[in-house]
């Protein structure tokens, strides 16, 4: 889809001012082999959309290469994101763009030393469903609330529930503000590939939210929210035609923007807050849900 996004920009878009040199599958020596996915582990693709496969160093050394974008597993985000930062690249990275707050911050630190662009993707924000609930709830004082996702089991390599889901922990965040943990529980069955992981938040007024990631064999990829407000109730989603404007193209044009300069340091601050933020959420549900495990063994 980058591919073919890349090749087809939007017309009249910073996209346009894009030209494709090639595209990296390469393993990650940073991850071990036993947590990539089978469908995740690096191939020789000869060519794609007429496009040719590269060697990771040659994409890292060439100096008509500008930037890079960044889609793989979860767990091989940062060390990628590095890579192609130290080597003066501009970064485009998929959510998350790494499994620890930490991280992050350096990530983000790096770009700034090197005067680069490192954008994180959230495609979740861009949906045509979300953008109208966003509407629908702005300037409703909320009373409690829930966001319960399911899908099938979470790959192996695309890290714990609180990151792996971290789309649905913006959503909350992007709707209602920084937010706090309050506490965390994980639910595991692995021999039949099940988890549940529910996050018990408060936002900055003190009303509550909760988050449940439930994944499993069967189980329907979906979104139910309960949304009580002093006004009414928000408990289905908003049924709006799909946008004739694909996702991933949309978050380029975004991505091309901010490397002609064209999106105001405001707005680029306020979005490293909040993807920082939602990452030492997701850092703190990890080791609320970690510190039990760690008890009873």
């Amino acid at each position: 889809v980058r591919i073919r996004d890349l090749l087809s920009p939007l017309p009249s878009s910073p996209a346009e001012k894009m030209s494709i040199k090639g595209f990296v599958s390469s393993p990650n020596p940073e991850v071990r082999d036993a947590v990539i996915h089978p469908v995740s582990r690096r191939r020789n693709l000869q060519e794609q959309q007429g496009v040719t496969q590269i060697p990771l160093d040659e994409a890292l050394s060439r100096e008509d290469i500008h930037a890079a974008i960044v889609s793989t597993e979860n767990s091989s985000h940062e060390d990628y994101v590095r890579k192609f930062l130290e080597a003066g690249k501009h970064v485009c990275v998929e959510y998350p763009m790494a499994l620890s707050y930490a991280a992050a911050v350096e990530l983000f630190r790096l770009a700034d030393e090197k005067g680069k662009v490192l954008h994180v993707e959230h495609i979740e924000l861009l949906a045509a469903d979300y953008r109208q609930l966003k509407k629908e709830v702005c300037g409703k004082s909320l009373q409690e609330g829930s966001l319960h996702f399911t899908a099938g089991p979470v790959a192996p390599g695309f890290g714990s529930l609180a990151f792996s889901g971290i789309s649905r922990l913006t959503w909350l965040v992007d709707l209602f503000g920084e937010l706090s943990v309050t506490g965390a529980k994980l639910t595991e069955e692995p021999e039949k590939k099940y988890t549940k992981l529910t996050a018990h938040l408060l936002t900055q007024d003190r009303r509550s939210l909760t988050w449940i990631e439930e994944r499993g064999p069967g189980l329907r990829r979906n979104k139910t929210i309960d949304l009580r407000f002093d006004s009414g109730r928000v408990d289905q989603l908003p049924a709006v035609p799909r946008d004739p404007v694909g996702l991933f193209a949309q978050d380029l044009r975004i991505f091309g923007r901010k490397l002609l300069g064209q999106v105001a340091t405001e707005a680029l601050q306020a979005e490293r807050k909040r993807v920082l933020h939602c990452l030492q959420l997701a850092d703190r549900i990890s080791q609320l849900v970690q510190a039990p495990q760690q008890s009873a063994s």
